[in-house]
């Protein structure tokens, strides 16, 4: 990065191209997998943008944990603001139960107060069917890791629902 600071265009380019996959790889255990290279995209775009603000006397790999660690929460919180559910051909056939999009809406709201990487393992586990080793190789997550967080998140679930239940 001090080079490229300097001017250097080949060392940017490589700078550049090693971040890439790292960031792929921090990013595919933190989102679902249709954001990981728009947010991967937005690290580089701002990486460009602050590269001045790098500090030479500091630790490179900090500086850029930090960006993404920023774009990362930033992302997250456009899924919760921008929560849709997206509707199957199924679901969207006309004809079809009004209590079935309303659960399938429920659905998904529920989830969506549970930690993303609790929420991502129900959906692959539970809702689609995959085994737990297919949920780990999709998450990047540990197949010990998938089956706690699927444990973990179910129980904030029946948690969550008591409260409401109770009320």
């Amino acid at each position: 990065m001090e080079a490229a600071q300097a001017g250097d265009a080949v060392a940017y380019r490589r700078l550049l191209g090693e971040i890439g996959p790292w960031l792929k790889r921090y990013y595919s255990r933190r989102l679902p997998p249709f954001m990981v290279d728009d947010v991967s995209q937005e690290v580089l775009l701002a990486v460009h943008a602050k590269r001045h603000t790098y500090d030479p006397e500091r630790p490179f790999i900090a500086w850029l944990a930090a960006i993404a660690r920023y774009k990362w929460i930033d992302s997250i919180r456009s899924l919760q603001s921008n929560a849709t559910v997206p509707l199957d051909d199924e679901l969207a056939a006309p004809g079809n139960d009004e209590s079935t999009v309303t659960s399938a809406w429920t659905l998904e709201k529920l989830l969506g107060t549970l930690k993303p990487a609790q929420a991502e393992v129900i959906r692959l586990v539970k809702l689609e069917g995959r085994s737990v080793e297919e949920a780990s190789r999709a998450t990047g997550q540990s197949a010990s890791l998938v089956k706690v967080n699927i444990h973990r998140g179910l129980g904030r679930l029946v948690a969550f629902l008591e409260t409401i239940r109770d009320d």
